[in-house]
Formats: structure tokens, sequence, C-alpha cells
């Protein structure tokens, strides 16, 4: 394995977000200046507040959709973790517009500056590239994709982010950019927010209140969660390795479990007599949404590349989100990619 880079500036866009705050401090721990750019539509200063008065460490409050300030940071930084994204299900149903202006326009944004100035540049992508192949699990990272109709907003997420990956692998091939791309799926942690649709954290925090938590569709589709921990351990492992330039990454657990399941070992975990209660996708949101049967990554490709795998299995992960749920002050609006 090559040498790690000898810390020195990192650009982290949505760095106030769920994922983007927990890397800052994993960065800064290891020695990297670290500066973290986030608008606050779904992140929040709350989450990197102990961060601040670090001379190390510098929030700048602005958009990736501003030329100017992505110009300048990406200028001044040697890396840069493009994290920032319109996440959640909730928001994409609600905001398709806003999610693909965000993803589309915010990553031509920063991968223009990173190729221009000659920057390392971490796309982080998700999941939901893969679409809804039903049977094609666990999915590879050269998997091909079936998605649903265009009629359905659920989608638009999913299209964006495929669209950064083509950006960024165009940018690669046609111009020499120094980019990797990372697939997370199902990350979850401390100070993640159930506000958008994540389901580890809104079953938490329905449980704890003693709300009902909301089951979608029969509960059968499966998913594996991942522990920020992790996570963050693979994007910097992945971006400080010169042989993934070009590549894309699997990043998530392979312990799957059903919604239905989940929901009762969170109710087991807390202690809670919430009941379950089962809606219908055509009622979700209001709206309606399609979703993938199961989500399950092959993490061959970086196992072999770095020697990564996930150390905290779904029990440690629950622990840790109920803990963080008991003792959070009041609800924190947080991102996830």
């Amino acid at each position: 394995m090559a040498e790690s880079p000898r810390p020195g500036k990192a650009l982290v866009t949505g760095g106030a977000g769920f994922i983007g705050s927990h890397l800052c401090e994993l960065l800064l721990t290891r020695g990297w200046e670290v500066y973290a750019l986030d608008d606050l539509s779904t992140g929040s200063i709350a989450n990197v507040a102990p961060l601040r008065e670090r001379p190390d460490f510098h929030l700048v409050v602005d958009s990736v959709l501003s030329p100017a300030v992505v110009n300048e940071l990406v200028y001044k930084c040697d890396v840069v973790y493009h994290l920032a994204a319109a996440v959640g299900v909730r928001l994409i149903v609600e905001q398709p517009v806003h999610t693909l202006v965000t993803n589309v326009q915010g990553t031509e944004t920063v991968l223009e500056f990173c190729n221009r100035f000659g920057k390392r540049v971490l796309v982080a992508s998700t999941s939901e590239v893969y679409g809804d192949p039903r049977d094609d699990v666990p999915f590879v990272e050269d998997a091909r994709r079936v998605y649903g109709p265009t009629t359905q907003r659920r989608w638009a997420y999913a299209d964006s982010k495929a669209m950064d990956e083509f950006l960024a692998l165009a940018y690669h091939q046609e111009r020499g950019l120094d980019c990797v791309i990372v697939r997370l799926f199902n990350t979850v942690g401390p100070r993640q927010s159930g506000e958008y649709g994540m389901v580890v954290p809104r079953f938490v925090q329905a449980a704890l209140a003693g709300r009902p938590l909301e089951i979608h569709g029969d509960g059968t589709q499966s998913r594996c969660f991942c522990h920020i921990s992790d996570t963050i351990r693979a994007l910097t492992g992945l971006a400080e390795k010169p042989s993934t330039n070009g590549e894309i990454y699997n990043v998530g657990s392979t312990e799957s479990i059903g919604i239905l399941d989940l929901a009762h070992r969170v109710l087991e975990r807390t202690g809670s007599s919430s009941e379950l209660v089962f809606v219908p996708y055509d009622q979700v949101y209001g709206q309606g949404i399609e979703d993938m049967l199961n989500r399950k990554p092959s993490i061959d490709k970086v196992r072999q590349e770095i020697g990564w795998r996930p150390a905290l299995d779904l029990d440690r992960i629950l622990a840790d989100v109920v803990d963080w749920a008991r003792t959070a002050p009041t609800p924190v609006e947080l991102a996830d990619a």
C-alpha cells in the first residue's frame, strides 16, 4: 500500500452535515487543516460546534452552487471530499428541483475547479444509483442498473447521483481529473436526523417519544446499515490511496435486516411500547413513492484495495443512535449521502 499523503488542507463540501461533520473530525485528528463548506440547508452548525474554536477548522457558510466560493476553496486545498447533496427521501420527493440542481450543478462546479487546479477529489455517490433490480444482490460496482419511471420523483435523486458519476468519470477520462467515486450504503450513527426520512433515527426518535413507528409498505424490504465511524474510515482510506484514481467503490455493511425486523429491534433496544403502523407506499409523504426491495453491497473491491470492512455491527449502531437521541438537547438537522 502506498504511503498516505502528509496532512495538508482538506475541503469537505457538506461539512456541517451528518457524514461531513464526522469526516471533518477524523481529518482534524489526523493533522489536516479542514475547510467545511455548507449552506446549512440540511446540515447544522451544531454538528461542528465543538470544532469552531480550533484554528485548523474553518466553516464557510455558502453553497457549492457559488462558483467564486468553490474556486477559492478548491484552489487553497490539497484534496476535496465532495459530500454536499440534497438527501433524504422526504426532501427528494417534496423538492425535486432543489435535488436535481444541487446534485448535478453543484457537482459540476466542484469538478470543474478540481480539474482546473489539479486537485484530487472524492465524490460521494449512493447505492440508489443501482435502482431496483430486485434479484441482482449483492450489488457489484459494474452491475446493470434498473430504474423506475421518471414520473416517480423517488428516482430523481438516483438519476442525479448517477449523473454525478458520469461527470466525474468524463472529467477523469477526457481531462485527467484525479478522482475516486464512493457509493455509500445507508450510513447511520449519532447526529443523524430522521427529519428527511432516514429510517433508523426516525424509528429511534419515535420509540423514545412513545409515538408509533411508521413502516412504509409491508416492511419486508431489507437494508444494510453501516456505522458512521466505519464509513469515514473508508472515505479517507480511498482518498489517500493513489491507485483508486478513476475507480468506483461500494462502502457499506453486508449485514442485512428487514425493516419490520429493524422496528422490533429498535423497540427492544429502547424498551418502548410504541405501536407499529404500516403506511402504504401510495400514502407515504402524501404523494406516494417507489422503494428498493433489497439493498446490499458487495465490498470485495474496497476490501482488496485498502483492506476495509465494517468493524461495528447493527447492535452497536442502534446503541449509539439511541444513546445520542436520549442526550441530544434539541433535534438537529443533519445531512446523509
